[in-house]
């Protein structure tokens, strides 16, 4: 949902994926990766990027750090979104430690990388906000996303293998409950509620966000 407001915006968002999600219960890295490129372009994201590390297996190293501290640097982008701390995915939680350092890390210039032979100017976005997954947490802030909502729901349904088809064979998961989507749109009610809008997405920082208008994030509560 914030994905496809902020590109309704005019804003560039690009995504990244750290695996190829090839220890995944249902479908296969080929079907996966090309369902990601769907939900990319549903999204309107610039690009989706895979850095192909091995699914399971996600270290917080100097190798992976220092994959992220150049995609950051290719992008440069303003804002990074990435997993909460907690999660019941210990890929998820790697995940979340990779791109927090890899955030601080890329704004080091004695910190060198490379990209197609040319080397990268040291850059370190503004902030990080961490999204919400499995576990819920006290949010920092909410997005209304009631206008995008419907986005959200098409571009995760671009997954399709990892979601309930009755024609399937392969193992039941959580995601593939006939009722995962109908908690899907239960949270987001909820959040939005909490704002007064029919559709909220939850974030949570540690730092301070500064506010040059006060008038500009407030939601109108119906």
């Amino acid at each position: 949902g914030t994905i496809a407001k902020l590109v309704r915006q005019g804003y560039n968002v690009a995504m990244a994926d750290l695996t190829q999600g090839e220890l995944g219960t249902r479908g296969t890295k080929e079907i996966r990766l090309k369902e990601a490129e769907a939900a990319a372009r549903i999204l309107g994201a610039v690009a989706r990027r895979n850095l192909r590390i091995p699914d399971g297996d996600v270290q917080v190293n100097s190798s992976n750090k220092r994959k992220l501290i150049s995609l950051i640097r290719e992008f440069r982008p303003r804002t990074l979104f990435i997993p909460h701390s907690v999660d019941r995915h210990p890929d998820h939680t790697h995940t979340h430690i990779l791109c927090k350092e890899a955030w601080f890390y890329a704004g080091l210039t004695k910190i060198s990388t490379k990209l197609n032979g040319k080397a990268q100017v040291a850059y370190r976005p503004d902030n990080y906000f961490e999204f919400m997954q499995w576990h819920q947490f006290r949010p920092s802030f909410i997005v209304d996303i009631s206008d995008t909502f419907d986005l959200k729901i098409k571009a995760a349904k671009a997954h399709a293998s990892q979601f309930y088809n009755p024609r399937s064979t392969e193992p039941e998961t959580k995601l593939s409950d006939p009722a995962f989507f109908d908690l899907l749109k239960a949270e987001a009610e909820f959040y939005g509620h909490r704002i007064g809008v029919k559709y909220g997405e939850a974030f949570f920082t540690h730092n301070l966000v500064g506010v040059g208008d006060p008038m500009q994030v407030l939601t109108r509560r119906k």
